[in-house]
């Protein structure tokens, strides 16, 4: 396949919903128990090939690699000098490929402005495609090697069992980042059933809504305002609230469709979202966004580096460098360092504001200032490189202006605004708990209620099947991460 050919399949596309997902279902659940890791593994190989032929033979490298590097490692013993050297050769070979296929365009590109700015040509160079996902499954060797050298999770001895846990679909290519432990027994016995099941579909339906309904609609707004050239104080917020709630909605659908989808077929992965736009601190927004790599970072990268065992400093510097390569891993660009190190410095001082003994904030005065901090986050995040972020940031502040532009007001439909009513409304819905009825658990519910809490869901999915019928679908952000 040529080198520009194909697009990921995606869930929220009529290939996915209408061919793939079918025919996986049909193909798994008429395969005897024993052997449904197979369908899954080959299903799963070739729901990436969608892509590109080329790049699943990196996956199952990294797959074959990793998995014999670490029975070799068992067999000598983790902790002994030879384990150590195999676990660090494993570790190597992962991040290696991360390094070349991610950062190799990004070193590159220094270096030659460096060229330029001593007057010397450029260094020529090709430029390199990031395989889509690779972030996800170098961070599950990462894990499953660490794991191993710890001794906190005993080794898998079928090459089947661990080649299908890196590629299970619905996690493959924008996590949620499962962890080997988390699923290891049931990659040998899961349970089925058809309330499952419906749990599952449940859950996929109401993460598709959020994609496809709120997300892809909002992205619209933001879109819009991050390509003008001198935006507004109106036009700069309005962009900046939009990509707000276009990544949440995006990544919070997109997570909720894939555990949705594994529980449809035994498998029960991590949640990767807690009402984080709800948090009272910068720490508690990070203990509700993204979890599953804030606790990658925390239990690989910001212990590995000491934590907080070697003094308050450290400590501070542990958190800042944490967040730092946190930031590059989702991208090789400057805009990722600045966001990265924006939010170690946040994390670093709410640290040492509670080793001086500060007290916590009342919540909305927290949760006031940490939406603040994470929206002028999300503006460098999403910008494309300093200079845009610069530009949006002078019309946060006013410099072009107060109003709302012609040329943003053009672009911005009424659907639009009300979709983003809607989407504020549903971050802060959970803030009356069980006093909403569909708040309540289904048993607790009345008639109506449970009716609608199954009906609801549905509605949601029809009504972005039909979106997604009169507009091109739009690929999930993660996916360049």
């Amino acid at each position: 396949m040529g080198r520009g050919a194909g697009r990921p399949m995606i869930f929220a596309s009529f290939e996915f919903l209408c061919l793939f997902l079918p025919l996986f279902f049909a193909v798994y659940f008429l395969t005897p128990f024993r052997h449904r890791n197979w369908p899954i593994l080959i299903l799963s190989w070739a729901f990436y090939a969608w892509w590109r032929v080329d790049f699943l033979l990196l996956l199952v490298f990294c797959t074959v690699f990793t998995f014999y590097t670490v029975r070799w490692m068992d067999q000598v013993g983790p902790k002994t000098r030879l384990g150590t050297w195999l676990f660090v050769i494993g570790l190597a070979g992962n991040l290696g490929v991360l390094a070349y296929f991610k950062y190799a365009n990004f070193g590159v590109g220094v270096f030659n402005d460096l060229r330029a700015a001593s007057g010397l040509p450029p260094v020529p160079w090709v430029e390199i495609i990031l395989p889509i996902g690779l972030s996800f499954y170098v961070l599950q060797s990462v894990s499953y090697l660490t794991d191993i050298w710890r001794g906190t999770v005993p080794v898998t001895k079928k090459l089947l069992d661990y080649a299908t846990y890196k590629a299970i679909f619905s996690q493959l290519i924008a996590g949620p980042i499962v962890r080997y432990a988390e699923i290891k027994d049931e990659l040998v016995s899961r349970p089925h059933s058809l309330a499952q099941f419906g749990l599952g579909a449940r859950r996929f339906m109401t993460g598709f809504a959020m994609k496809v309904c709120l997300a892809d609609t909002v992205a619209l707004v933001a879109d819009a305002a991050f390509a003008l050239p001198n935006p507004s104080l109106a036009d700069a917020w309005t962009g900046a609230i939009a990509y707000t709630l276009q990544l949440y909605f995006d990544f919070a659908g997109y997570s909720a469709m894939a555990i949705g989808l594994a529980l449809m077929i035994g498998f029960h992965f991590p949640e990767n979202f807690n009402h984080p736009y709800l948090a009272g601190s910068i720490q508690a927004f990070w203990q509700r966004w993204h979890m599953t790599l804030s606790r990658f970072l925390r239990d690989y990268l910001y212990i590995s580096l000491g934590g907080n065992r070697k003094g308050a400093f450290r400590t501070y510097l542990n958190l800042f460098l944490t967040m730092v390569i946190g930031g590059l891993w989702h991208g090789a660009n400057w805009t990722f360092i600045v966001w990265g190190a924006w939010h170690g410095g946040l994390l670093a001082l709410h640290r040492l504001w509670q080793g001086a003994g500060g007290r916590p904030m009342p919540w909305l005065a927290g949760h006031l200032l940490t939406m603040l901090a994470a929206i002028i986050g999300w503006v460098v995040f999403r910008a494309h490189d300093i200079h845009n972020a610069g530009t949006m940031y002078g019309g946060m502040i006013g410099l072009n202006g107060a109003g709302l532009s012609d040329a943003l007001a053009w672009h911005v439909t009424p659907d639009q605004w009300w979709t983003m009513l809607i989407a504020v409304v549903v971050v802060y819905l959970p803030l009356l708990g069980s006093r909403l009825p569909f708040q309540r658990p289904p048993e607790a519910m009345g008639a109506f209620w449970r009716s609608l809490w199954v009906v609801g869901p549905l509605l949601g999915f029809l009504l972005g099947v039909v979106l997604l019928y009169s507009r091109a679908a739009v690929p999930f952000l993660y996916f360049q991460f």
